[in-house]
């Protein structure tokens, strides 16, 4: 592939950032642990698991930049066959409903941006949704199919977006007490015993939302060797990458404990799951009662986070058919019996992959 058609590093990490972050992470972590107490689980979860885990997706896509199958082809390469394979099937299997909730989550986004509200989107009928789901599904795997071209500009397009967004909301709120002195913000207590959390049984299973909200760099293995100067390029994509995630956690809860009183959170059952369900169009639509400029945020927010739902759509079903491929190429050994008969005619090179 001539160099000028390859991926920048920055291409890159936008490309992963919007594979990894949504600015629905920064809403769950707050509602599941009670306002900006979750500060310290981020931090805590990007020192044990995020930063050695992006280091190491970059070290392994700069270490085997020719492999063009991701997880299972490091596997394959660091152990051995057999396993590459069971890697390889289980990474197709747990994302196969994963892609499903990106498809509904899209149209749930398409609903606030035209709707403005909640309410319409809930009373569809479900037969409505479940077609239009599929629909979503098949035309943006139809996309992927299409080559790099397509997937980079919209998956560029959603990082991009999206961070930019998190980055307004961010400094946006930090500003609207001066700009708009009356919003009536909420109080925070930043001290040690308010953000220090209890270590009890309930918290350690509720980090496995962290650990969901930060996974997916490794989506991005597959265009290893479509990054210019891959060996130190991609490396810099996942550390960028990094940096971006961290800056828009810790400082997003911040200006989110500014808006949101987690005792209303966490009043009811009802209350906490509308948070949870719609919670991020609340923080963009109350933003824009700061600054008089009514659903504005709103609707831009919601059509950035429908166009990063439909580029993690088309990113991860990309993901999913170079791991069938790389399954298939795997030798017969390496497989179980009733799955060895193979089309050799079939390669990644002949895919376009």
């Amino acid at each position: 592939m001539e160099n000028s058609k390859k991926i920048d590093w920055y291409t890159l990490s936008f490309m992963a950032f919007s594979t990894v972050w949504g600015f629905g992470n920064v809403l769950n972590g707050f509602v599941y642990f009670n306002g900006i107490e979750v500060i310290f689980s981020w931090i805590l979860m990007f020192v044990l698991y995020f930063i050695p885990y992006t280091l190491m997706v970059g070290e392994l896509g700069s270490a085997f930049k020719h492999s063009g199958g991701g997880v299972s082809s490091w596997i394959r390469e660091t152990i051995n066959p057999k396993f590459a394979y069971y890697a390889g099937w289980t990474y197709w299997a747990c994302h196969v409903t994963y892609i499903a909730s990106k498809g509904s989550g899209g149209l749930k986004a398409l609903s606030w941006m035209v709707f403005q509200n909640g309410s319409t989107y809930d009373q569809f009928p479900t037969l409505w949704v479940q077609m239009a789901t599929l629909a979503v599904f098949l035309f943006f795997c139809w996309v992927a199919s299409r080559g790099l071209n397509p997937l980079k500009k919209l998956a560029t397009l959603a990082g991009t977006s999206m961070f930019i967004m998190s980055m307004l909301y961010i400094l946006m709120m930090f500003a609207a007490p001066v700009i708009n002195p009356n919003g009536g913000y909420v109080s925070m207590d930043f001290s040690v015993k308010n953000l220090i959390p209890q270590f009890n049984v309930g918290y350690f299973t509720s980090l496995s939302i962290l650990v969901f909200a930060v996974g997916g760099c490794e989506k991005i293995s597959p265009y290893v060797n479509k990054v210019k100067n891959s060996a130190t390029g991609f490396p810099k994509g996942m550390i960028a990458l990094a940096i971006m995630v961290m800056v828009c956690a810790i400082l997003g809860t911040i200006a989110m404990g500014m808006m949101f009183d987690p005792a209303i959170i966490n009043e009811s059952k009802e209350s906490f799951d509308s948070y949870v369900s719609n919670g991020s169009y609340w923080a963009f639509q109350k933003l824009g009662e700061y600054y008089h400029v009514g659903n504005l945020f709103l609707i831009i927010y919601a059509a950035c986070n429908a166009v990063g739902q439909f580029s993690t759509l088309c990113l991860v079903s990309t993901l999913l058919f170079v791991c069938c491929l790389t399954m298939r190429m795997q030798e017969s050994s390496s497989r179980p019996s009733f799955l060895r008969r193979t089309n050799t005619a079939l390669t990644l090179t002949e895919s376009g992959w």
